[in-house]
């Protein structure tokens, strides 16, 4: 199925082949039934008495990550796009933000974070949640946006041209969202036992339809390699 502004794509359903046979992927319309209702053993590895969610309330809080931190995982994430000299100019534009009006953006954010226990950052390698709160504190003041949010760098990274994310759940036959950016996708996707299917979005129809026919060959490659036959 496919419409425009935007445009949105078909799921892609695996179908068995003959015995030997290569199994393929078909796109398929959004009224086609797709799933059991019955089809929910996939969703366990073994079914318990204690509910999923059981323990959540007792799980620590995610503290805000240090900013050095941040920024060192932010350069390292752009090296490999940039050429030396951009490089160079955009590890100037951290170092000064770091030391400077980040630091204090950062501190103020550590005390919200303090009076708001019903929140939670990301820890670990997660940087962009970070800086896009920091970003969003001093847009919220009316300060001046800080050079880092204005290096072309930042904001080619977050140029987001593949979005994607799933709601896995017997419950929700198909779900989606759009394309974050004007060139982008948007993708919700569900992985079950047997297919795997997807409901894709963009404002460009054409790319669109390419996109779809990359993705469907792309799966039945992947399909190929699990069952041990040769890429032809």
């Amino acid at each position: 199925m496919l419409r425009a502004r935007p445009a949105c794509g078909g799921v892609l359903l695996r179908r068995p082949g003959p015995v030997g046979r290569r199994g393929y992927w078909r796109t398929v319309g959004l009224t086609e039934s797709i799933i059991s209702e019955l089809d929910t053993d996939h969703h366990f590895v073994h079914r318990s008495t204690i509910p999923t969610m059981h323990f959540q309330d007792s799980l620590p809080r995610l503290p805000v990550p240090k900013l050095e931190d941040t920024v060192k995982r932010y350069l390292a994430a752009q090296k490999p796009l940039l050429d030396d000299d951009q490089y160079r100019n955009t590890e100037r534009i951290a170092r000064e933000f770091e030391k400077g009006v980040g630091r204090k953006l950062h501190r103020d954010l550590v005390e919200f974070d303090k009076k708001n226990k019903h929140t939670s950052y990301i820890s670990g390698k997660g940087f962009d949640r970070h800086l896009f709160a920091l970003k969003h504190l001093s847009v919220s003041r009316g300060d001046p946006i800080p050079e880092l949010f204005l290096d072309s760098a930042y904001q080619k990274l977050n140029h987001i041209i593949l979005s994607t994310s799933t709601l896995h759940s017997p419950a929700i036959h198909l779900g989606g969202f759009g394309p974050v950016v004007p060139d982008g996708f948007g993708i919700g996707y569900n992985v079950f036992d047997t297919w795997v299917g997807c409901n894709t979005t963009g404002y460009l129809s054409r790319e669109l339809r390419e996109f779809l026919r990359c993705l469907e060959y792309s799966l039945n490659d992947i399909l190929d390699v699990l069952e041990g036959r040769p890429l032809v």
